[in-house]
């Protein structure tokens, strides 16, 4: 079994009070991640496929720090995928997509919560909704 470590924000737009999720071509809605690279940190590799694949400048909030795992099958080999996600703050809302996914969309988290694929996933919006809100970032 092959082992990846990815990185990736749930974005929160503070001034829309929406949050950014991604259609990947794959079909599912997900929030932007991608491989830390070696002697990488797992905030840095956050910041920057967030803008790699957004185009959007993030301020990290510290103290969200959540982990999913899952697998899958590439090319008959099955990987074990750990994806650690921080909560991203932005003001920005002019999203430059990357040839990675075919659309996105700024939602409330209700929508959000409905529209994202996975449970994990989902599961990941949750926390960070209410640590924004005992932020005073969410209504």
């Amino acid at each position: 079994m092959r082992r990846e470590k990815s990185a990736g924000a749930v974005v929160f737009n503070s001034r829309l009070n929406k949050y950014l999720l991604l259609h990947y071509p794959t079909g599912h809605w997900d929030f932007p991640k991608g491989h830390v690279e070696p002697r990488e940190s797992e905030v840095k590799a956050a910041k920057r496929e967030v803008f790699e694949e957004t185009g959007l400048e993030i301020d990290i909030l510290f103290g969200f720090r959540e982990i999913i795992k899952y697998h899958f099958r590439e090319r008959d080999v099955l990987v074990e995928k750990k994806v650690i996600y921080f909560v991203g703050i932005t003001e920005q809302e002019d999203v430059k997509l990357s040839y990675e996914h075919d659309g996105y969309l700024w939602l409330d988290y209700e929508d959000a919560l409905n529209k994202i694929t996975y449970d994990n996933s989902k599961k990941v919006l949750m926390k960070a909704h209410l640590f924004l809100k005992n932020l005073g970032y969410s209504s």
